[in-house]
């Protein structure tokens, strides 16, 4: 793919000298080490959910939160991955890691005999100091540890040791090093020139980054496909945004979930503005149609425009692809505040989609950001593109490590890694480690 890219000197220092403790710590902590996901965002709590609250007509969230400012494929991070094999391949060497009992729910001001064993994993992996004590009390440094813990697994950090929090910890150390092994290969394929603007999402942490000249400009927390609807890795390019789209139902979702829909309540499409059209482009009423047949299926169902309501939210992202796929906005956005976020047919949902729009086209004069809010708030289909068709790689990456010494994992929620099925995911369904 092209020449080498540099790999830091920085890197290099931090990951070839340090010890385990420090590397995975961090030098500047691990909350911020690769902003880790929704609970950390700067807006604070939108019904009930960690999520940046997003409106089109005032300023949106900038970059406050990238503490790194490397992209996840670039040479940086290959050689901090390096860095963590080794760290690993040394626990792994020692004896791994001794499952933790998980059937207390552990969290600050808890008093318990199962908070000395935390404390020695928590030890053990670098997020706690061995010097802040001991003892079977969740004191505040306990709760520290756990939120940087959870943040650098992909866990909302609410300092809380529920299910999920315990299937990351109780996860083996040959299970990690396998993890960092294989992405290694992955994070090694992308080696080559990306090009100086080009988007990555990575679908296993269901985050979105876009990258100016080898540094990251922004990141976006992101909704990616269902185990059984995945999104694909691919490399692709974005060629136009679509304001206020309309959308036009896939045949795949017109099977598995609108003809279910109208079954149960015969006034769903109505209720959602979407229309059905028939082969001489007339348009039909729901009533004219057998919903306990698939007559449905010769049909097409479109949405009307409306970021209220519409799937696509305000706007839309094409990139050519031969899978039909693309990103867009949506109104659903409660998701973004959740850890679980395998929720859609394939496609990305990008959290603060604006700010994404405003980097696409911040090389075409004629989209500045007034004309963006404008097109926006006006309601009307529009379409925009950049000035060159822009780089997209849909990734799976699920261990990797930063240059600033911090190590992360997230499950393998496709089954892709070789490691057996992933425990977290099948706790975030079961479990709940938010505050009571």
């Amino acid at each position: 793919m092209g020449h080498k890219m540099q790999r830091d000197d920085r890197a290099a220092n931090l990951t070839g000298g340090v010890d385990r403790r420090g590397f995975l710590m961090g030098t500047a902590g691990v909350l911020g080490g690769l902003w880790a996901g929704p609970a950390i965002a700067q807006g604070g709590m939108v019904g009930g959910q960690a999520e940046w609250a997003q409106s089109y007509d005032v300023g949106g969230q900038k970059t406050r939160n990238i503490v790194t400012p490397h992209p996840i494929l670039s040479g940086a991070t290959i050689q901090a991955t390096e860095g963590a094999i080794r760290l690993y391949q040394d626990i792994v060497a020692k004896g791994g890691h001794l499952p933790l009992p998980a059937g207390q729910r552990l969290k600050l001001g808890t008093r318990h005999p199962n908070v000395q064993p935390l404390r020695d994993r928590l030890i053990e992996l670098g997020d706690l100091s061995p010097n802040v004590g001991g003892g079977q009390v969740f004191d505040s440094y306990v709760d520290a540890a756990i939120k940087r813990y959870q943040a650098r697994h992909g866990l909302t950090p609410t300092g809380v040791v529920g299910a999920q929090t315990y299937a990351a910890l109780n996860t083996s150390a040959q299970i990690r090093l396998k993890q960092l092994e294989v992405n290694l290969v992955r994070l090694r394929s992308y080696s080559g020139n990306l090009g100086a603007r080009y988007v990555t999402t990575n679908i296993p942490a269901a985050y979105v980054e876009t990258v100016d000249n080898g540094q990251v400009a922004t990141r976006h927390v992101a909704g990616v496909g269902k185990i059984d609807r995945q999104s694909p890795i691919m490399t692709a390019k974005i060629l136009d945004v679509n304001f206020n789209p309309t959308w036009t139902v896939p045949a795949s979702i017109i099977k598995k979930d609108l003809i279910p829909l109208m079954r149960k309540n015969p006034n769903y499409l109505t209720e959602q503005k979407i229309r059905i059209i028939n082969r001489q482009g007339q348009e039909i009423a729901p009533a004219q149609v057998n919903w306990n047949s698939e007559e449905a299926t010769q049909y097409m169902f479109r949405q009307d425009p409306g970021g209220e309501f519409n799937s696509l939210g305000f706007v839309r992202i094409n990139i050519a692809n031969p899978h039909g796929v693309y990103m867009h906005d949506t109104p659903a956005k409660g998701i973004f505040g959740d850890d679980y976020r395998f929720v859609s047919s394939g496609c990305v949902r990008v959290q603060n989609v604006r700010d994404y729009i405003y980097w696409i086209l911040q090389d075409n004069p004629q989209w500045t950001r007034e004309a963006i809010d404008a097109a926006l708030r006006s309601g009307q289909r529009q379409d925009a593109r950049p000035r060159e068709p822009i780089p997209v790689y849909w990734v799976y990456i699920t261990a990797w490590g930063t240059p600033e010494g911090v190590i992360q994992f997230r499950d393998d929620i496709y089954g892709r890694d070789g490691v057996g099925p992933g425990a977290v995911t099948e706790a975030l369904r079961e479990g709940d480690d938010r505050p009571e």
